[in-house]
């Protein structure tokens, strides 16, 4: 049995920086749009990958202070799916401990964050978060969707 590769592979490594998460979301843009998808799921891709890289920023507590982010474009045929995996070297955390976040509350609450996990959950097709001592890395996948899938 072979083990399928990625038609494309692209890793960044960006420092914990104002604005670096502008630099992802530009890779993430050209690379859906490699894939063909439409210019909403594009914005919806690029939306979750900024999201991904600023709770990594704002909260991984990483010592070496930066992001590494791989992106990975799959197909049998041609390019149909993008994965995109945001790794940081920080403390980790629970997903357990996460509250998943109540707009009535939010209204009330001085507080009006804490919406970046659930906003990724929605805007991407498949997400799976992998967190411990070791660090937090956010495995999110979309498909070409809504377009022609002949090449």
């Amino acid at each position: 049995m072979t083990e399928r590769s990625p038609l494309r592979e692209v890793t960044l490594v960006l420092p914990m920086a104002p604005d670096m998460e502008l630099v992802a979301s530009q890779a993430a843009s050209a690379l859906a749009s490699f894939v063909g998808m439409s210019a909403d799921r594009v914005d919806e891709v690029r939306m979750a990958v900024v999201e991904a890289c600023i709770n990594a920023f704002e909260h991984s507590h990483s010592e070496d202070r930066h992001v590494d982010i791989t992106f990975r474009v799959w197909g049998e045929k041609g390019p149909d799916r993008l994965e995109i995996e945001v790794h940081d070297g920080g403390v980790g955390f629970s997903l357990a401990d996460v509250e998943d976040p109540h707009i009535e509350k939010k209204i009330r609450s001085g507080r009006k964050r804490g919406w970046g996990l659930k906003i990724i959950q929605g805007l991407m097709d498949e997400v799976r978060i992998l967190s411990g001592s070791r660090g937090t890395t956010v495995i999110m996948s979309k498909a070409r969707g809504g377009g022609s899938q002949e090449s």
